[in-house]
């Protein structure tokens, strides 16, 4: 696969070691390709040549200063274009309001310089599709732009896009307060229906290039069931006038060899994430996301640097990802499942990190979020009464021990870590002991250590753990793990 880089990529992994420069002028060392996987070289898109054929969205009618909508002449403007074989589809200057549209085989939507496109604020713009949302088969609105069954999709452009998600912000934090008092927390994301921005579904050989998105009413890129995708050059702002609640920046869902570059995230949830099904019906799908590589690019405020789950159902493995910056994410490596995902977590590898500011470098659970992760009806509702996807999270996975998630071959490699809360969280379970990690030219500067509990087998070769209040991590049921004395300093005496 030949890989889109964009005008302000850092020049990756050559065949030897080197020294690449990043967006901010800094020189940042890479490994021999040698330690690079060996499928890198198969992810992501590869080129896509379309028609020179230009359809402007104002020759359909559409009114450009965002007054009233233009779903349709947008759409109209798609439909003639992949009617004639593929070409690109094009705004002239201006603002543009528009509900879902749907970009087609051959096409490509080009947002221009210029250009603002605005996401309805109505969830009635957005027509109900069957879908995945956080790992459950269901309806759904549809994205504010949607590639559905296609393949050669291209989506670029210097322009503006929009989600406008405030109001469904809103919408789902009034929800929670009403639902919580209930027992109903572990619902209330899938009742609160809001849009996605970006959604590539059952698609392959599509790319999304140099885009700026803010302002996402719920997830913001999500790939899902599709294979050989490219998002490159991506910059997402989402907390631009408020905090909105699961604005994840990227993510990868039971799809497979994705190629994520050059991108900016600052959002309220995860930044790159991957996911894979949750629960029964995420076994019942049992669709892995693996071949996946995320490198040269930069996470702000979110949840997580690299979050894998919570929706493991399906596997997640073969992930690579390599020179990215963190200011002021919450989690570095963030890996988190519940005692009924199952699905097994494997071969992941990190290197080549910095992060500043962050709550915990490696965060590991494999009992996240009870109150969200646990489906039980309260007193009071009939069963035959609920929608159907209240019954979905309510199937239980049988027998029981399937449900038990498995993490293993974790490494992480040139990691530098300052202004932590916490170094390392890792906790596996007794039934299920986080295997095989390796940490190698690790620096973690941090106000507490943190613990370990139910792991086994780990690597350690150049690490140092620089811990404010003077602790060591607590091990606990971790045979043969040990970090010696050495290995920590701290002006303070460590605590016993």
């Amino acid at each position: 696969m030949k890989s889109i880089v964009s005008v302000l990529s850092f020049v990756f992994l050559s065949l030897t070691a080197c020294k690449n420069t990043n967006s901010d002028g800094e020189q940042a060392v890479t490994e021999p390709a040698a330690f690079q996987p060996e499928w890198i070289q198969e992810v992501g898109a590869d080129t896509i040549t379309f028609k020179p054929d230009v359809f402007y969205v104002n020759d359909y009618d559409a009114i450009a200063d965002g007054s009233a909508l233009a779903t349709t002449a947008i759409q109209k403007a798609i439909d003639a274009a992949a009617e004639n074989g593929g070409g690109t589809v094009s705004f002239k200057p201006g603002k543009y309001l528009s509900g879902s549209i749907f970009v087609k085989e051959n096409v490509r939507l080009n947002i221009p310089e210029g250009v603002t496109l605005l996401g309805s604020q109505n969830i009635a713009d957005y027509p109900e599709i069957d879908t995945r949302i956080a790992g459950i088969e269901m309806q759904w609105p549809a994205a504010l732009i949607n590639v559905l069954d296609q393949k050669n999709v291209q989506i670029d452009g210097d322009g503006l896009v929009d989600g406008q998600g405030k109001v469904f912000w809103d919408y789902y934090w009034n929800l929670r307060k009403e639902y919580e008092p209930k027992g109903l927390r572990w619902i209330v994301d899938y009742d609160a229906k809001r849009p996605r921005t970006l959604l590539i579904q059952n698609s392959e050989n599509t790319l999304l290039k140099d885009l700026n998105i803010q302002r996402a009413g719920f997830w913001t890129v999500q790939v899902l069931y599709s294979s050989h995708v490219t998002v490159d050059g991506l910059t997402i702002q989402n907390n631009i006038g408020g905090h909105g609640p699961s604005t994840d920046g990227i993510d990868i869902d039971s799809s497979t060899y994705i190629l994520v570059q050059n991108c900016d995230i600052d959002c309220n949830d995860d930044n790159f994430c991957l996911k894979a099904g949750r629960d029964w019906d995420g076994l019942r799908v049992n669709r892995p996301t693996e071949y996946v590589v995320i490198r040269d690019c930069i996470a702000r405020a979110g949840s997580g640097l690299c979050t894998l789950g919570s929706e493991t159902s399906g596997g997640i493995r073969h992930v690579f990802v390599s020179n990215i910056k963190g200011l002021g994410t919450k989690n570095g490596l963030n890996i988190k499942s519940a005692t009924n995902r199952g699905g097994t977590v494997e071969d992941i590898r990190m290197q080549n990190i910095k992060m500043d500011s962050v709550r915990t470098f490696m965060e590991v659970s494999m009992n996240w979020n009870p109150s969200y992760s646990y489906s039980k009806l309260p007193e009071g509702y009939e069963y035959d009464s609920i929608p159907q996807r209240w019954k979905t999270l309510l199937m239980e996975v049988d027998p029981p021990e399937k449900g038990i998630p498995t993490f293993k071959n974790i490494s992480l490699y040139d990691i530098d870590v300052k202004g932590a809360q916490r170094a390392i969280n890792v906790n596996g379970m007794e039934q299920s002991l986080v295997e095989n990690i390796t940490l190698k030219d690790v620096h973690i500067q941090a106000a507490e250590a943190g613990q370990i509990t139910h792991t086994t087998n780990w690597n350690i070769e150049n690490v140092s753990l620089n811990i404010d209040d003077g602790s060591t991590l607590k091990i606990e049921n971790s045979p043969g793990i040990r970090f010696s004395d050495s290995l920590y300093t701290s002006l303070k005496p460590r605590k016993p």
